[in-house]
């Protein structure tokens, strides 16, 4: 099963995200074949463990309640984030447009190094790319002229979402396909006394 360790933010925060997308030249797009990003889907990914064995699957449940464990215990209230500003990766049919992450971005880094050093303990895999707080909200791929995608994340330079704090960390499955479909299989709460 293909897994990854995710947090999400709440519907307001979406919805706020969601309003600002639809002014977007990669928006007006969609019909060219651009595809955004479902709202119900948005997350931001701290490890992404690709295909893990069915028979490990308590593995991953475990490392990530540890690693939920520990950053409660070394914290008084959960970070507080918004979403804000942007930003693009790869060129061509690779190119994705996201959302960056504000507020107390070090507080989430943590969480990611702690999710990550649990699933290395435990002999799990996961993509071992230095970790970039991120939101993607669309993949343009080359279905969209390079100077859209520009001018789009140039409009998002000035988007500042609401704030909000982070409640859980999510294991989640995705269904690859032409519509990846995800599926939450375990949460643990990241405030303390919860």
């Amino acid at each position: 099963m293909r897994l990854f360790a995710a947090v999400y933010p709440p519907v307001a925060a979406v919805d706020d995200l969601t309003g600002r997308i639809a002014g977007l030249r990669v928006a007006a797009a969609s019909d060219a074949g651009v595809r955004l990003a479902d709202p119900a889907d948005l997350h931001l990914t701290l490890a992404f463990l690709g295909e893990v064995p069915d028979g490990r699957l308590a593995d991953a449940q475990d490392a990530l309640g540890r690693a939920a464990q520990e950053f409660r215990n070394g914290r008084a209230e959960p970070p507080r984030l918004r979403l804000g500003g942007g930003g693009s990766f790869g060129q061509g049919r690779s190119a994705v447009l996201w959302v960056d992450v504000r507020g107390d971005a070090d507080a989430l880094d943590m969480l990611a190094r702690l999710v990550r050093g649990g699933l290395r303990a435990a002999g799990l895999p996961y993509d071992e790319k230095p970790f970039r707080a991120h939101l993607t909200i669309a993949r343009p791929g080359d279905r969209v002229a390079p100077a859209d995608v520009r001018a789009d994340r140039e409009a998002l330079h000035g988007y500042a979402g609401p704030e909000w704090p982070v409640g859980e960390l999510v294991l989640v499955r995705s269904h690859p396909g032409s519509r990846a479909r995800y599926e939450r299989l375990a949460a643990w709460p990241l405030a303390a006394g919860r």
